[in-house]
């Protein structure tokens, strides 16, 4: 369990600063688009990606707290 936590935890640090550094070569989602459209901008695919994998790194931090076997 310790292990694959590390692995999503690194997994998703690395994927968070990929997504930002494509992120900042686009141009921004205008601020009156819902939410719902977000994804038809290639800026907002990007944003999204941003936050999945911080999800995946929190997920991979808790995972990697419990202890290593029984």
């Amino acid at each position: 369990m310790r292990t694959f936590g590390l692995i999503l935890l690194f997994g998703g640090i690395i994927a968070f600063l990929y997504c930002t550094s494509r992120l900042s070569q686009l141009s921004p989602v205008p601020a009156e688009v819902a939410l719902g459209d977000y994804l038809r901008y290639e800026a907002g695919k990007w944003e999204l990606g941003r936050f999945l994998s911080a999800g995946l790194a929190g997920v991979g931090f808790l995972l990697s707290l419990f202890p290593k076997g029984r």
